[in-house]
């Protein structure tokens, strides 16, 4: 199977961290967004964009509030999906899997990186329900800045969200909608992978 140039490589998170690198400088806003999608108990689908915060050895990871529409989904399925899409470069990856909570340390280290006013915010917004007013937001916030002082810790309900994919599709534009796509598959973590090539 001819998977050279952008395609090469044994390890589907070492390319998809190499592309990530090779978006950074050309796109306009946030090369790390993903488009998540989700599936309420009915089966109806959801999806909204979200940041990528990190792609590690065997998965990817992403921060949310526990509680949100997201969160609630992802914990009642144990499944996710995603695509990260880049127009700069007409490349896409598409990303299937079983997700687990990241509470621990890594959680705490990101959560310390961000700043004040987002770590203050991650406790003062209820995802997802209803607001009454902008006015009633920021007096939550108010009111939790004085709770939690300069330093506020993780709040329980928030942290990271680790997606382990069973499925990653590689895809870049070709001439005449003759597109490249590379779809990598396998049956568990400890499985090895399997590479094919789809048509367009």
């Amino acid at each position: 199977m001819d998977r050279s140039g952008i395609f090469a490589g044994d390890d589907p998170f070492a390319i998809a961290r190499a592309w990530l690198a090779e978006a950074e400088p050309v796109e306009p806003n946030d090369p790390n967004a993903i488009a998540l999608a989700t599936v309420d108990a009915e089966g109806m689908p959801n999806v909204r964009m979200v940041l990528l915060k990190e792609i590690e050895a065997d998965a990817f990871v992403f921060y949310t509030n526990y509680g949100s529409k997201k969160g609630q989904e992802i914990a009642a399925s144990g499944k996710a999906a995603f695509v990260l899409h880049w127009k700069s470069l007409r490349r896409q990856i598409r990303v299937r899997g079983v997700t687990e909570r990241e509470e621990g340390p890594q959680a705490d280290e990101y959560y310390a990186s961000r700043s004040l006013k987002s770590r203050l915010g991650a406790w003062a917004s209820r995802q997802s329900e209803p607001l009454s007013s902008r006015a009633a937001l920021l007096a939550e916030v108010a009111k939790v800045t004085a709770q939690q002082g300069p330093i506020p810790r993780r709040p329980p309900f928030w942290g990271g969200i680790r997606i382990r994919p069973v499925e990653i599709e590689f895809w870049a534009d070709g001439q005449f909608r003759l597109h490249d796509r590379f779809r990598w598959t396998r049956g568990g973590n400890d499985k090895p992978w399997t590479v094919e090539r789809l048509n367009p």
